[in-house]
């Protein structure tokens, strides 16, 4: 509790040192990304709406882009669909399974070798934190046809 009353003055001064104000409809978007880890921004929206219905998904698109602005959420593409939210904080490497659909995470550090073949090799500075890797989880490998593997 002490820290969402604590992350709530942080969203409320960084708003304010932009010219901008704390909004319910703000602190109803970030607690919705903060209570669902990694959401679209319709299943966000359906998150707040349970508190205030009359919140519509333009607001929500708009609140996530300047949360993004302001460095409180970052978005990452898991798919070809909707992107997804969660907290700035929020970083590891997203495996996404092309079978079932699930996302699972990784530590960042996974990356490390690549990252640093990147940055000699291409002077390309990867954020690893923005990464999702497609393939095939185990559960689905386990039951697929030896021909699907």
């Amino acid at each position: 509790m002490l820290d969402t009353v604590r992350e709530s003055s942080t969203l409320r001064r960084t708003l304010h040192q932009r010219g901008l104000r704390m909004t319910p409809q703000r602190q109803l978007v970030l607690d919705a990304v903060r209570a669902l880890g990694h959401a679209t921004p319709e299943q966000i929206c359906a998150q707040v709406q349970r508190a205030a219905p009359a919140v519509n998904i333009t607001t929500v698109y708009r609140t996530l882009d300047l949360m993004e602005r302001i460095g409180l959420v970052r978005h990452t593409h898991l798919g070809h669909g909707a992107p997804t939210y969660s907290e700035q904080e929020h970083r590891h490497v997203h495996l996404v399974c092309h079978s079932c659909g699930a996302v699972t995470e990784t530590p960042t550090d996974l990356m490390d070798d690549l990252a640093e073949r990147l940055r000699t090799e291409t002077d390309f500075e990867l954020d690893p934190s923005h990464v999702a890797l497609s393939g095939i989880c185990r559960a689905c490998r386990d039951t697929a046809p030896d021909e699907l593997t």
